[in-house]
């Protein structure tokens, strides 16, 4: 049974002990979107093999217990882990916790279990959620860690809703709740064609992350009827990938640039600097763009990337300050709307709650960073906005879609 939207609906800020709108009405089965959703800053480093912590972890910390609801539902982090993994994990460990504190009565015992950043611990932290009872597990975080935590799950017929950005270790239960750059490419290809671009080009960084964005570029391309004039992959050295490109580009209407902040600059700069002329092409990005080196460089100037829209993860923000005194780190509304999203399904959907039926729903959900989706094959599709670089940053040319097409 669907709970029906109603417009008319209090704030979270005029009803600040019960549920947010997010958390109360957003996530349920079918609902709209509200409002609009956080910026982005995707990070490569789950992509590459070597995406787990590096160096020793701290010691391992002991089981924590959030809420006192009946359903149970293991978080799998890596609470212990060494430098940006163990603060990552913290942020994310809190932003579970405030969900938890945001939905009105929620009917949830989150069981939190530190896999130390590696697939040993989370296999042993998942047999331990196992064990006490979960549901479902929302984790790991890393790409390697995830298989050591499906093996259990699979057995038992339980899913999981993990963190990591790649693509390949999604399916057979194993749902992603990230930001897949496949969502960012499909947006800002559809959008460019709907202003008219057909003929692109496109310079990616030759590893992992250029290989994901090429397969969906071209596949987006081809969707859309367009044709791709140009395409080369750089290394360390991109001086002879950005000639090829330059030579191309009086064929092109567009120039797709997927890379981090500092990468595309540099990708930006090495193709004026083989003659291209930047000002003449619609320059395309992913969410990666949304950074303030690509804010500040002069080349980059008008060109459009696919992210959620600001307001939602500053909103987000905003409230986790007030309750934690710091910043939260980019991924922490994954798990905010992971755990908004169990304790909806806990409320409205009885026994099948976490099944394959009831997470694939095609009319998806609505979280922090806008309307997601989880595909059949575990991946998911997210409702982006599309932004236009300026020198203050990103400007919104195109707003978050309010649902999702058939």
């Amino acid at each position: 049974m669907l709970v029906p939207f109603d417009p008319k609906a209090p704030t979270s800020e005029s009803q600040p002990s019960g549920a947010t709108r997010r958390t109360a009405i957003g996530l349920i089965l079918g609902a709209p979107l509200l409002g609009a959703c956080g910026g982005m800053q995707q990070g490569l480093s789950q992509f590459s093999s070597s995406s787990q912590a590096q160096g020793p972890s701290g010691p391992p910390q002991q089981p924590l217990v959030a809420g006192n609801g009946q359903v149970k539902v293991g978080l799998v982090l890596p609470l212990s882990g060494s430098g940006n993994a163990g603060v990552a994990a913290l942020s994310m460990k809190n932003s579970a916790e405030m969900a938890l504190a945001e939905f009105q009565n929620p009917n949830v015992q989150l069981l939190i279990k530190d896999d130390g950043g590696n697939p040993q611990g989370a296999q042993q932290g998942t047999q331990l959620a196992l064990d006490e009872g979960a549901e479902i597990i929302l984790g790991p975080l890393f790409a390697l860690s995830v298989p050591a935590t499906a093996q259990l799950t699979r057995t038992r017929g339980v899913s999981v809703i993990a963190f990591s950005t790649d693509s390949s270790i999604a399916g057979r239960g194993v749902y992603l709740l990230s930001f897949l750059p496949e969502s960012d490419v499909n947006r800002i290809v559809e959008y460019s064609a709907s202003i008219g671009k057909r003929s692109f080009a496109a310079l990616l960084p030759d590893n992992a992350y250029g290989n994901v964005v090429e397969a969906a570029f071209k596949q987006a391309v081809g969707r859309k009827g367009g044709r791709v004039v140009a395409f080369e992959k750089y290394g360390a050295d991109r001086a002879a990938p950005a000639r090829s490109v330059a030579s191309s580009l009086g064929t092109a209407d567009a120039l797709l640039l997927a890379d981090d902040g500092d990468s595309v600059v540099a990708a930006a700069d090495a193709l004026t600097g083989a003659g291209a002329n930047l000002r003449n092409i619609q320059l395309l990005g992913t969410g990666l763009w949304d950074n303030p080196r690509v804010f500040a460089s002069p080349a980059l100037q008008g060109g459009l990337f696919a992210a959620p829209d600001p307001a939602g993860f500053r909103a987000f923000s905003s409230r986790y300050r007030a309750k934690y005194g710091g910043e939260p780190v980019r991924t922490a509304t994954l798990a905010y709307d992971s755990v908004a999203l169990v304790a909806a399904l806990a409320r409205t959907q009885g026994p099948t709650r976490f099944s394959s039926d009831v997470l694939t729903n095609p009319s998806g959900f609505a979280g922090i960073d806008g309307l997601f989706r989880f595909r059949a094959d575990g991946t998911n599709e997210r409702g982006l906005a599309v932004m236009r670089v300026g020198s203050g940053g990103g400007v919104p040319v195109a707003g978050s879609p309010k649902s999702f097409g058939a």
